[in-house]
């Protein structure tokens, strides 16, 4: 078979609707005969009874169909139920597993802004990350499976892209600093204004700084389970 005819192959196989000739020679660059030509190799290599696919022309374009003795085995394939999409958090919550593992929920919550329980289990319920024992302060830490290293196609951890390549510039930085602090002024609402950390605070110190029974406890962090005294301690040594 030709490179050309391998290459209508591979767009028609990725391509949901058929692929009309036109576009065909657009995306690979050449001819419309040229393309025809393809089509007509890939007409014989996929000629009924040969493979489990058929080179079919319908609505204008040319698309591979599944061969009509499939269908019955099909049916019963496509009629299991799928695994819904990972929710926007959810995929936070693995994505900080899989660059900082091991990791426990509370750094997760930390890092997140809110609390990671939920995220978390479900993504334990589908075995994309698994317990890997226990912080200095008891909380449970968390690391990726090898079903999550298939699914993303990653012969190991270390091969996750460079997040490195997505840093903010100083400029972007201090807009999103800006914004942040924004956001937790009108949180804030009609009460008291809150503390704006300066250059180079961090959360413990201004923590230390707040009067007692004002409410720096535990309800200062979001998501935080009342009485989880593993978490608050993991929260408050966190390095800033």
């Amino acid at each position: 078979m030709s490179p050309l005819a391998r290459e209508v192959e591979a767009l028609l196989f990725l391509s949901s609707e058929p692929v009309c000739v036109a576009d065909l020679a657009e995306v690979t660059g050449c001819s419309a005969q040229d393309v025809d030509g393809a089509l007509a190799e890939l007409a014989v290599a996929f000629a009924p009874g040969e493979r489990g696919l058929l080179l079919r022309e319908l609505a204008g374009g040319w698309t591979l169909v599944s061969a009509p003795e499939a269908e019955d085995a099909a049916r019963q394939l496509l009629a299991k139920p799928r695994t819904p999409p990972l929710t926007p958090a959810q995929a936070e919550t693995l994505a900080i597993v899989a660059y900082l593992q091991p990791v426990s929920r509370p750094e997760i919550t930390r890092i997140r802004g809110v609390s990671a329980d939920s995220a978390a289990g479900t993504l334990l319920e589908r075995g994309l990350i698994e317990e890997s024992g226990r912080s200095q302060f008891g909380a449970v830490l968390y690391r990726t499976t090898p079903l999550f290293l298939k699914l993303f196609g990653l012969a190991e951890v270390a091969d996750l892209p460079d997040p490195g390549q997505w840093d903010p510039t100083p400029d972007e930085e201090a807009d999103l600093r800006e914004r942040l602090l924004k956001a937790g002024d009108l949180r804030a609402g009609a009460g008291s204004a809150p503390h704006r950390l300066g250059e180079g605070e961090t959360f413990g110190a201004a923590v230390e700084g707040s009067p007692a029974g004002d409410g720096g406890g535990s309800d200062g962090v979001e998501g935080s389970p009342a009485g989880d005294d593993a978490s608050v301690v993991e929260l408050a040594c966190q390095p800033a």
